[in-house]
């Protein structure tokens, strides 16, 4: 039996008929480039999250980038982050001149710890941006409270987890600025790159808003330089039909994860920790296992999809030798990189290839 980490092919035949004809409407239109469909797609993922703003951008690499700009992050400053992560979470603080500086992680959800990063801030700390990894947000309260007490801003990068909630509110919208990502494998994924920013405030949303168009407001006109960074109205369409479906989606995902947890519970290995005031949205499904490179040899081997998620941390990535990183400086981040595996939790993976899944890791690991 073959199961992929990921079956959009299988997607796209539910919502086929809706898609073609979103994208048709815009080709009759041949109205491209932001306009009323970007207009109405941001609406709704305002309304959605419960944002008073959003502004479509052209990825969420570059939702990270614009919303540090409109924080004013330049050269010299530093970000707090975290060192387990997509490279683009670092890679956007290096773009402006800035400087990345590295909290490890919690082990129990990978996300970033927060009782570490009141340690970490420095006369030239400019923000400070969590990230809610695989799907599940971060522990915001305290990231917020130290935030608030040195005067810093917080840009959450929750490119994994549009939908997820962390005590009743929904990622991205709990700092002042919130980034999203649509490249196709995210659980509301695009036909090709895509990105908003969330936030309450006008000011920023305006800001965000100018960076994405040159810097220029009204046009031809520019007080800033800003970059060429727009959602473009195709991918919004598609976006828009897909958003209706996103919250069946995530409950399909969570279904399969309950499942996961139940079946894998008595094997070698250790299961995502889901905290009981978050709505995880499992972007991913994340296990950890001691012999992680065997295990996804096996699950390969009966063509069973998997990925490691991230295998070398930030701080020991070649690029940024120069910051002096070194292997012991975040050991929680390096043990999730040598030991932790994602497996198949897509919507539509039926019971008999998830009953596929566990008994091959039941198989490698010795189970019953």
């Amino acid at each position: 039996m073959k199961v992929p980490l990921l079956d959009l092919q299988a997607q796209y035949a539910t919502i086929r008929k809706e898609l073609r004809a979103a994208v048709d409407e815009v080709m009759e239109s041949c109205r491209f480039i932001l306009g009323p469909y970007v207009q109405e797609f941001e609406k709704a993922v305002a309304d959605y999250c419960g944002a008073r703003y959003a502004v479509g951008v052209a990825s969420g690499t570059d939702a990270l980038l614009l919303a540090l700009r409109a924080c004013q992050v330049g050269p010299g400053d530093e970000v707090i982050t975290t060192p387990y992560s997509f490279f683009a979470t670092a890679g956007v603080i290096s773009r402006l001149g800035a400087v990345p500086v590295f909290a490890d992680i919690e082990p129990e959800t990978y996300n970033i710890n927060p009782d570490l990063i009141a340690e970490k801030i420095t006369p030239r700390t400019r923000v400070i941006m969590p990230v809610h990894l695989y799907g599940q947000c971060a522990e915001m309260d305290p990231i917020l409270e130290v935030a608030e007490k040195h005067g810093l801003k917080v840009v959450e990068d929750a490119a994994q987890a549009i939908g997820a909630e962390h005590h009743g509110r929904k990622a991205g919208t709990m700092g002042h600025l919130g980034c999203f990502s649509f490249f196709p494998s995210k659980n509301l994924g695009g036909l090709g790159d895509g990105g908003m920013v969330v936030t309450d405030d006008e000011d920023l949303a305006d800001l965000v808003r100018i960076l994405r168009v040159h810097g220029s407001k009204p046009k031809y006109y520019h007080s800033i330089v800003g970059y060429n960074s727009r959602l473009d109205a195709l991918q919004a369409a598609a976006l828009q039909v897909k958003l209706n479906y996103l919250d069946e989606w995530t409950e399909g995902r969570r279904r399969h994860a309950a499942i996961y947890d139940e079946r894998l519970r008595d094997l070698d290995l250790v299961t995502p920790r889901s905290w009981e005031y978050n709505r995880h949205i499992y972007n991913q499904y994340t296990i950890r296992v001691a012999d992680r490179d065997g295990l996804q040899q096996h699950l390969k081997e009966h063509d069973i999809g998997t990925a490691l998620y991230y295998p070398l941390p930030l701080h020991l990535q070649e690029c940024y030798r120069d910051l002096g990183g070194r292997e012991g400086d975040h050991p929680e981040a390096e043990g999730a990189a040598r030991e932790t595996i994602s497996i198949p939790v897509y919507p539509e993976l039926s019971e008999e290839q998830q009953e596929y899944v566990i008994g091959q890791i039941s198989s490698f690991l010795g189970g019953k």
